[in-house]
């Protein structure tokens, strides 16, 4: 067989073991030791052996792509292989042969013997053996995963449907623009567990919502975030969240996340229009230097608003009235969609308490931020008595 082309499929490992009896767990841990490998951290370097366009739609945390064959290497020798395997083997291993000779001198020559490595590829096949039979002739101590990064995809998709439901979440909820994710941002510096949604989406939700010169990562390339991110958290104390629809952008949140976030305690964010319009000047520039192409954006509302709402809008562009626009824009669409968004996203439809801001600046949001965690950081208990 060609090592430089995609190995026949293996067989996972069992990765259902992982949340096996995990009803019967009150802190189920989820770990690379379920698919055979020690905490990624430790771990000198971790290499990917796949080709650049794998690696970026999804890969180990912390690894970096050192490819036995690149993108355009990959698909030659594919291609020959389909009509003279023995010529595109050698002509694999002679990609294979520069490439592992430039990497060793880049990456691998900067460690010293104590090193240790972790190489995989897509199913832990003859890539993955060809990277570490080089670095275990070198003397290197080298893990390879088992099943490659298939059996790491499994272990993500498995990791997200045990642990997301075991976390207290306490989910911000408000009008668009009223400082939600400010008040998240404050909320992690005054030491809180939070998880930014839209940070780890690259995308701040709704139509206007993608964020100038950045691209979102893939659907995989989001859960290996979340799950990388939901590790991180202290199952005893409370995680602070943003209400989300299901989908952010073009990414989806995974199903056990987002029905624990409908049953958690929602805190619901208000602020005067006045703010709310400021802080969309502030929060998407982009838009408010050209804010017909604002209205461009939202034009797919049609059916929502009708066409006469969007010539409105497009008038109050021309005669450079933007905040009237903004306002127009909060009240006739984002405002109605909130309201009925609501009523089907959350379990519990009442709020625990109500956050007013008089201001979203830094220092005001601190000084809430401040005066939540003492009410809210002790977690389910505390919230109970959050009122007295």
């Amino acid at each position: 067989m060609n090592p430089f082309l995609p190995t026949s499929p293996c067989p996972l490992l069992h990765l259902d073991r992982m949340i096996s009896g995990s009803e019967r767990l009150a802190k189920p841990t989820v770990g690379p030791s379920q698919i055979g490998l020690n905490e990624f951290s430790t771990y000198s370097l971790i290499i990917d052996a796949r080709t650049p366009h794998e690696y970026r739609e999804d890969h180990l945390p912390g690894a970096i792509n050192l490819p036995l064959v690149d993108d355009a290497q990959f698909a030659e020798v594919g291609t020959l292989h389909q009509k003279d395997p023995h010529t595109a083997y050698l002509i694999g291993a002679e990609y294979a042969s520069r490439n592992l000779s430039s990497h060793i001198g880049s990456h691998i020559s900067k460690f010293g013997r104590d090193a240790r490595f972790l190489v995989y590829c897509f199913r832990g096949g003859k890539r993955s053996r060809a990277w570490a039979d080089v670095l275990r002739n070198i003397g290197f101590s080298t893990d390879v995963l088992k099943g490659g990064w298939k059996a790491y995809r499994g272990w993500v998709r498995l990791g997200l449907e045990a642990l997301s439901p075991q976390f207290e979440y306490l989910v911000l909820s408000g009008m668009t623009g009223c400082g939600k994710t400010r008040l998240l941002h404050a909320l992690e510096r005054a030491g809180n567990q939070v998880l930014d949604l839209e940070g780890l989406a690259s995308h701040r939700g709704s139509l206007l919502g993608a964020i100038p010169g950045e691209s979102q990562p893939t659907q995989k390339r989001f859960d290996s975030l979340l799950l990388d991110r939901l590790r991180t958290f202290d199952v005893a104390r409370p995680v602070w969240v943003e209400a989300e629809s299901k989908k952010i952008g073009s990414v989806q949140l995974p199903q056990a996340l987002f029905d624990a976030m409908r049953r958690a305690r929602l805190l619901l964010v208000t602020a005067s229009m006045r703010e709310r319009v400021l802080l969309l000047r502030e929060e998407y520039p982009d838009l408010a230097k050209d804010p017909q192409a604002m209205v461009a954006r939202l034009a797919p509302l049609k059916p929502l608003v009708g066409g006469g709402e969007l010539e409105h809008w497009a008038a109050l562009v021309q005669s450079r009235r933007l905040d009237e626009l903004l306002e127009r824009v909060l009240t006739v669409h984002y405002d109605p969609s909130y309201k009925r968004s609501r009523k089907h996203s959350s379990a519990n439809t009442e709020p625990a308490a109500q956050i007013e801001l008089s201001a979203t600046d830094s220092a005001s949001l601190t000084t809430v931020a401040s005066d939540l965690t003492r009410r809210f950081g002790a977690g389910q208990s505390q919230c109970r008595n959050a009122g007295s």
